[in-house]
């Protein structure tokens, strides 16, 4: 299978809106007789990463089966990581939505899970649904919280949207960025962010010349610019020359949504201006992607 990577909140639509980017992670899921779970791991960050049950794809497809009160007697797992860790693009949502997605399909047909419970169970182990919804669906996902459940809604994107992302070497945890934000805000902010917000996902949808405007944020990225200094200059500077760039997700990274390949090739180019000019040069990928439209794919091989 494959898993797309995401962005989230996209500047106002902090833990409600989510992007389905062409960055895909894979994972091969074979079962076995010798009763564990082994996992072989390549790509961004694997010589970090556990190659036993702890892996979170093996820990989310395990858990995913104990749930629905199935045991695997072994588990090999292959994974591909294409996907930046630690970077604000859904490296972990796309584990547990590959986990999810391997025990759904290993499970035998009257016992599967339908879509809205795999959203369910997928954004109950994230622990928020803005990632792991645009992973699961495609294109934009917009979520929200009812009770104790998690719904999305899907948006289609309008094709001239080119997401252009600018990623550091450097990692931050979304706890550490989550731990910034104050307890409160305004209701001045609060009305900004949602006003911004609705016309986000008009922009992304139906009318890309308003997404400047409509990725302003009010509510979480000057708070969390004091743990990633580099980054804020760099969409402050983006921003400045008239850029629709955000935190892509709790960063690092830098999302910039342009309009067309010409506003894409400015955006690199503007990109690199402003990394030159830094006075703590780093190194940093410049990625231009699609969206990713379709969501997670699964192919079920038997033998």
């Amino acid at each position: 299978m494959r898993v797309p990577a995401t962005s989230a909140n996209l500047g106002p639509g902090f833990d409600t809106l989510g992007l389905a980017l062409a960055l895909h992670d894979t994972v091969r899921v074979r079962t076995t007789t010798a009763g564990t779970t082994t996992v072989r791991a390549s790509g961004e960050g694997a010589a970090d990463l556990p190659n036993d049950a702890t892996h979170l794809v093996a820990r989310s497809l395990l858990g995913t089966l104990d749930r629905v009160g199935f045991r695997s007697p072994g588990l090999e797992l292959d994974t591909t990581n294409v996907i930046p860790h630690g970077r604000g693009l859904g490296s972990s949502a796309a584990a547990i939505v590959a986990g999810v997605l391997a025990a759904n399909a290993l499970l035998p047909a009257g016992h599967r899970l339908d879509e809205a419970q795999v959203l369910q169970w997928a954004a109950s182990l994230e622990g928020h649904p803005d990632n792991v919804a645009p992973a699961l669906m495609g294109s934009l996902a917009i979520s929200w919280e009812s009770g104790h459940a998690y719904h999305s809604s899907r948006v289609e994107v309008h094709p001239d949207v080119v997401p252009v992302l600018a990623v550091p070497d450097a990692a931050l945890s979304t706890e550490s960025a989550r731990a910034l934000l104050p307890p409160s805000v305004s209701h001045h902010s609060a009305a900004a962010n949602a006003g911004r917000a609705a016309l986000l996902v008009h922009a992304l949808s139906a009318d890309p010349s308003l997404l400047f405007p409509a990725t302003q944020d009010s509510l979480h990225q000057d708070y969390r610019a004091q743990a990633m200094l580099p980054s804020a200059t760099l969409m402050r500077g983006l921003r400045s020359a008239g850029f629709a760039s955000t935190i892509s997700g709790a960063g690092p990274s830098i999302m910039t949504l342009a309009v067309g390949q010409e506003q894409a090739d400015a955006a690199e180019s503007a990109i690199a201006r402003l990394l030159d000019q830094g006075d703590t040069p780093r190194a940093w990928r410049v990625l231009r992607l699609a969206v990713e439209r379709v969501g997670a794919k699964v192919e079920v091989h038997q033998g």
